[in-house]
């Protein structure tokens, strides 16, 4: 019984691991992820600039500013149309999270 019990403490423990840092959104799918999807809009009446921001967790070690701000910065925008994110994640062991700031 404790043989039993100390294989599902593990497994659980496993789990636990591969969900924590380099989980950068909600949605990951356990063995990868790749996906983009919209985060929101703004009043620009039309988007000539697009400018991105990137934040890395490699191994539960997580760094970088994807902030709209710097995404803003990094574009030349002052004007915000829309911001869509992008997510990749490999195993729970690299992960990616990149804000895109569209607008003018």
């Amino acid at each position: 019984m404790k043989r039993i019990l100390g294989s599902v403490f593990v497994c659980v423990a496993t789990v636990v691991l591969l969900t924590g840092c380099a989980m950068v959104t909600p949605m990951n799918g356990s063995l990868y992820t790749d996906m983009k999807g919209p985060v929101t809009m703004g009043d620009a009446s039309h988007m000539s600039k697009t400018g991105t921001a990137t934040a890395t967790a490699i191994i539960g070690i997580a760094t970088g500013d994807a902030s709209i701000e710097t995404a803003m910065k990094n574009g030349g925008i002052t004007k915000v149309h829309h911001v869509d994110s992008e997510v990749k994640n490999i195993l729970g062991i690299y992960a990616e999270y990149t804000t895109v700031v569209y607008g003018e």
